[in-house]
């Protein structure tokens, strides 16, 4: 009777693939864990701990998948090899990133992640990013990706990046971009991504107008810096999109 039980506590033949399961997910925990003490050792003894003792926690989950979408974003464009973070950046990343399982939203903060890793280890300049994208919900992320992924872009005469023209789509758009039909939750969102200066063809623009329902959802220079930050990129923005100088420009 005894091993006639213990058969039939797997009647449907789970076991197998839930062991598996589990060690796939250790598996994904110990190489977040390992990636993280190779870029920031300090932020390791914190974090990396956690991440292994509570992998079916919340925060712990999203942290591990962040670290695997920042993991592929830095060897995207560059190599993990050599490269270290800051730990302000990195404690700030995780305790923010760690409450998100937005995956457009967690893609930003994996990026940030990646672009905060440099050959010293010092640059702190992601940080005025991470307060930006605290502050954005997950419609406003989706809006301003689209924003600066379909703008055409250009170089200024000073040489600093900026949006070519305006963006203006129409409230049937951006309700598909937002997925979201809430027309007033659509201009406070419209407005709150304007007053954080990231969206806005000229000054005091940016959202809806009082006179009809097209939106300006231009992307500020900031904005597209942001972006490319986002994306794991820690070169120049022109770089990233292959812009150059118009001759115009140069000449003048």
């Amino acid at each position: 009777m005894e091993n006639g039980d213990k058969k039939s506590i797997d009647l449907f033949g789970i076991k197998p693939f839930a062991d598996s399961l589990k060690i796939g997910t250790q598996a994904l925990v110990d190489g977040a864990s390992a990636f993280l003490g190779r870029i920031c050792l300090p932020a390791a003894e914190e974090f990396g701990l956690t991440l292994k003792d509570k992998i079916h926690n919340y925060r712990e989950v999203n942290k591990v998948m962040m670290l695997q979408k920042a993991k592929q974003k830095l060897n995207k464009f560059s190599s993990e090899e050599g490269k270290q973070a800051n730990p302000r950046l990195v404690g700030a990343i995780l305790n923010h990133g760690s409450w998100v399982n937005n995956k457009e939203i967690q893609d930003m903060w994996a990026g940030l992640l990646a672009s905060a890793c440099t050959e010293d280890g010092q640059d702190d300049s992601n940080l005025i990013f991470i307060n930006i994208l605290s502050q954005i919900t997950r419609l406003q992320a989706s809006v301003l990706n689209y924003a600066c992924e379909n703008v055409e872009k250009k170089l200024s005469e000073a040489g600093f990046i900026a949006s070519k023209n305006a963006l203006i789509i129409k409230l049937q758009d951006l309700m598909k971009i937002a997925d979201c039909d809430n027309f007033h939750r659509l201009d406070r969102e419209l407005d709150h991504l304007r007053s954080l200066g990231l969206i806005g063809y000229a000054m005091h623009s940016g959202g809806f107008s009082q006179y009809n329902t097209d939106a300006d959802i231009t992307p500020t220079g900031f904005a597209i810096q942001m972006y490319v930050r986002c994306q794991g990129y820690i070169g120049s923005p022109d770089e990233y999109f292959g812009i150059k100088k118009d001759k115009l420009s140069e000449e003048s």
